[in-house]
């Protein structure tokens, strides 16, 4: 194949252009905030599972403290219906019969109000937990949209300029000839690489200095010819630093 130096030499920028694409979307995808994130993501749902059961403690507390109530409020009832009967009572064995229940009611009512002050403490307890377990996972759902926030700003960046780099490749593609251009993507999609400068008879495909074989062949080579590297098969571009 026949191409002008000057074209085989622009070979190298788009090499340079692609191996730019290449480096930004690696790091597109390799954003170090990434990891934390996903990290946080993890705490967050451990913080989620965390205050399901928080929750559920409280929630049980809270009944077993309106039943108690319940009981309170019952035991009360049925203090000020005997109170009320023995008002009105006519025998003095119906007087000491409801003085009896109503002593009953009374430590009834005080080992009640005892357990009362029990759980009352238990639903404090479990709301200053429930309380905690929100506002940790409030503080690292924070955290969460900062780094969230960081890393969509760095991907835009790193989009911007592969947007900007992939225009200038594709106008510089399209100046070249097709065959030229054809060659190129054929080779890099094979080996990696599809052009390199031969620098003082080494190979920028591979970094390896070349035969006097191989650099007899080259020398022989017409400026205009297309050489394959030898080592590494990208196309090789020659200028005066090639030491041939």
């Amino acid at each position: 194949m026949k191409a002008s130096p000057e074209n085989q030499l622009a070979l190298l920028t788009l090499q340079e252009q692609d191996n730019r694409i290449a480096q930004l979307t690696h790091a597109s995808a390799h954003i170090a905030e990434q990891k934390e994130l996903a990290e946080l993501q993890t705490r967050l749902r451990e913080f989620s599972q965390e205050l399901i059961a928080a929750q559920g403690v409280l929630d049980d507390a809270k009944v077993e403290l309106s039943r108690i109530e319940d009981d309170v409020r019952v035991v009360d009832e049925r203090i000020a219906k005997d109170k009320q009967r023995e008002s009105g009572a006519v025998s003095a064995k119906e007087v000491q019969a409801l003085e009896a229940e109503l002593a009953s009611l009374a430590t009834r009512k005080s080992n009640l109000e005892d357990a009362e002050l029990v759980v009352m403490q238990n639903v404090e307890d479990a709301e200053a937990e429930v309380a905690s377990v929100i506002a940790q996972r409030d503080a690292l759902d924070a955290q969460r949209s900062e780094l969230a926030a960081a890393i969509a700003s760095k991907e835009a960046e790193y989009d911007r300029e592969i947007a900007q780099v992939s225009s200038e490749r594709a106008a510089l593609a399209q100046s070249l000839p097709a065959d030229l251009i054809e060659l190129y993507e054929r080779q890099r999609a094979r080996y990696g690489i599809g052009a390199a400068l031969l620098t003082r008879r080494v190979t920028g495909g591979s970094g390896v200095e070349l035969t006097s074989t191989d650099l007899d062949a080259i020398r022989a080579a017409a400026p205009d010819d297309v050489v394959i590297c030898p080592d590494s098969s990208c196309i090789l571009v020659r200028t005066n630093e090639s030491g041939l």
